[in-house]
């Protein structure tokens, strides 16, 4: 048997090369950010600032993922997600009521899908680097896919204050710089004045500290669970005070 060695040191590669850089890149997510904020239709930038800034995070999640029995077992079975999310047959099985069905009716009737966020996460950059099997790259994948599905689950809609509720309540759960820098921009620009946006922000930060930790779920498994038991056995709170500005003030006065 030949063993055939790579060459140079072990940490040569450059963060350009890796599948999950090791490093933050602040100046390009801060470029990214005011983007964001000048467009907040752009999903682009959004992966191009988690790219910029989650690395760290992301290494950390698998880890924990991984020692936990339930979460250990999700990553050496390594199952995509999005080819499951992308399976029309699939997602018709789901009876009404439940969380698949939930997410179907979500998805198909936004016109989303899981192929959207796979390219928009391919979006100027190498696609091998995204869908590299490596296991850190799956785990980014993973939080990627099940976005639509944290909709679901939180209630918070795809308005922009709900994406900023999402937002803060996706960095509450993974640590995410990215996340923290995109919900610290909505507040900032603070729904054009409307009373209770920033407020609501923070009720998304404060329910995904307080939930379950999502990113070591069975989706599967919970995608047929009526979705008000698994919201319960999540933890996760109604989102009182999201809903409370958007009847008083209405989702087109938030953009």
């Amino acid at each position: 048997m030949t063993i055939v060695l790579t060459g140079g040191r072990p940490d040569a590669a450059t963060n350009r090369d890796r599948p999950v850089p090791h490093r933050p890149q602040w100046r390009k997510a801060i470029r990214a950010t005011r983007r964001l904020l000048g467009n907040p239709d752009d999903t682009g930038q959004v992966f191009e600032i988690m790219r910029a800034l989650n690395p760290p995070a992301t290494r950390r999640g698998y880890l924990r993922l991984i020692d936990q029995p339930a979460g250990a077992r999700l990553a050496y079975e390594r199952t995509e997600l999005a080819a499951r999310l992308m399976d029309r047959d699939w997602l018709l099985r789901f009876a009404p009521g439940t969380v698949g069905a939930a997410y179907r009716d979500f998805v198909w009737s936004e016109n989303l899908s899981a192929e959207g966020l796979v390219k928009e996460s391919q979006r100027g950059i190498r696609a091998e680097l995204v869908d590299a099997p490596h296991p850190v790259a799956w785990y980014g994948r993973r939080i990627r896919d099940v976005h639509d599905i944290w909709h679901i689950l939180t209630g918070y809609g795809r308005d922009p204050l709900g994406e900023a509720c999402l937002v803060a309540f996706s960095y509450a759960q993974t640590r995410g710089l990215g996340w923290l820098m995109i919900a610290l921009g909505a507040g900032l620009r603070g729904g054009n004045g409307v009373p209770g946006v920033r407020r609501a922000i923070l009720e998304g930060f404060r329910h995904g500290r307080s939930s379950t930790w999502l990113p070591g779920v069975d989706y599967e498994a919970l995608m047929q669970l009526p979705i008000e038991t698994a919201r319960a056995q999540l933890g996760i709170a109604p989102p009182a005070r999201y809903r409370a500005v958007v009847a008083r003030a209405g989702a087109a006065a938030l953009a």
